[in-house]
């Protein structure tokens, strides 16, 4: 019997990177594969074949693993694809991992993920686990920290953590004016920045289930396992059909490691202030000398790979 955790597998139309995934679960070896696919758009040529190609991908397990489909006949778009998704797997099992078909998971993800999920399993407090570590590898005594941020790029949970989503953000016109997101945050720059994200995203300008889990995690005050050298690698960056399309992007691709066991348990479970003080300054709003750092980085490294 596998030790990993039920594994929620978010597909839609990209097979060759869907097999990639599918490689890195065969190391964990997950005895339960609950995959959740969206359906091809209306009068998209080449979406019903594209989306048949990434389930197939999907499919193809050759160790001894319960499959669960979790499939749209028709196009739902990704907000309500993963939401709708996501709350029918929480019915069957009561925690899982959630990789998406663009994030290619350390083999070290899983037993960080199982370890986790079950240390805090009853601790209202830790609302996710994450494989995500934007701090650069940043010097720290134990093997994790925790974060506001739920980073969702090979994530993990608990059924009584997501039934705390909130989708429809029903409260948000009212937060918005009361001054919530200052005093939450502890920097009006950060909340002049997550304001105009959860405004767009209230108005469906955004088709985003992961800043409405944002905000579900800040509503419940709510903390995220981040560990301390990233063990996730996102390809999606620039690639056909992604919705992370800044190719350039320090992140894209950002290299995963290995984490030794047993793990470094923090002292105390509180949020790492100043590491979440950078991540907003690098990951959500860098500069301008920021984004055009990055943008002549990748143009030395295109001629440098130049013939």
């Amino acid at each position: 019997m596998s030790d990993t955790p039920p594994v929620i597998l978010l597909i839609y139309r990209r097979p060759a990177e869907t097999a990639l995934v599918r490689a890195a679960l065969r190391a964990a070896r997950p005895s339960h594969l609950m995959i959740v696919a969206d359906g091809p758009r209306a009068g998209c040529p080449g979406d019903p074949e594209a989306v048949a190609a990434a389930r197939a991908a999907a499919e193809a397990i050759d160790w001894p693993c319960q499959i669960t489909r979790i499939y749209a006949d028709s196009n739902m778009g990704l907000r309500n694809r993963v939401e709708s998704g996501i709350t029918t797997a929480f019915q069957l099992v009561e925690r899982a991992i959630i990789i998406e078909d663009d994030c290619v998971p350390a083999p070290s993800f899983f037993p960080f993920c199982a370890e986790l999920l079950e240390r805090y399993a009853d601790d209202s407090r830790v609302m996710a686990i994450s494989g995500d570590d934007f701090q650069g590898g940043r010097p720290t005594p134990a093997s994790y920290r925790f974060s506001r941020y739920p980073h969702c790029w090979g994530w993990a949970t608990w059924r009584r953590a997501w039934r705390h989503y909130d989708g429809p953000m029903a409260n948000w016109p009212t937060l918005r004016t009361s001054g919530w997101l200052a005093q939450y945050l502890g920097s009006r720059h950060a909340a002049r920045y997550w304001r105009r994200v959860f405004d767009q995203v209230y108005a469906g300008q955004v088709d985003s289930w992961a800043y409405r889990w944002t905000y579900s995690c800040w509503r419940r005050n709510g903390l995220t396992a981040l560990p301390a050298r990233n063990l996730v690698s996102n390809i999606g960056f620039g690639a056909k059909g992604a919705h992370t399309t800044a190719a350039h992007n320090p992140f894209a691709a950002m290299r995963s490691y290995p984490t030794s066991f047993p793990l470094h348990h923090p002292s105390r479970v509180t949020c790492d202030t100043r590491a979440d003080a950078r991540t907003q300054a690098t990951l959500y709003n860098p500069s301008l000398a920021q984004r055009a750092a990055w943008r002549i980085a990748r143009l030395l490294r295109i001629r440098r790979s130049a013939p």
